[in-house]
């Protein structure tokens, strides 16, 4: 029986999710989610259960709002970057969910490794 292309991309985010889980215990996970019309980033403490840390490209301080391209991705990875070390966080391990590791989610990592952040 074949899969749809959601169940195919929600299998695929659980097997992401959980591999990344079993190997970085006690880190926070910076998990992206990437629509057709933005990009949003939230740094997250699973063991509080907490959001410490987000960043979208809804905000409109960053200049990009209901853009979803590269140049959006990098402004976004570096306001999260700076978030993150507000709320005193260096060392994450990046959730890229379900989506390939490529272009606008590239562009998001990139930036927050040059932001300071370590994963």
């Amino acid at each position: 029986m074949a899969n749809s292309k959601r169940d195919l991309f929600l299998k695929r985010r659980l097997r992401v999710r959980n591999k990344q889980r079993k190997v970085n215990v006690g880190k926070a996970r910076l998990s992206v989610h990437r629509s057709n019309k933005n990009i949003s980033v939230q740094l997250i403490d699973d063991v509080q259960g907490k959001t410490l840390a987000s960043a979208s490209s809804l905000e409109k301080d960053l200049g990009v709002v209901g853009k979803n391209n590269i140049e959006a991705a990098t402004k976004v990875g570096v306001a999260i970057a700076e978030r993150a070390k507000k709320a005193g966080v260096e060392d994450v391990y990046f959730d890229r969910g379900g989506f390939l590791f490529h272009g606008k989610v590239k562009a998001l990592a990139d930036a927050a490794r040059e932001g300071g952040l370590k994963f």
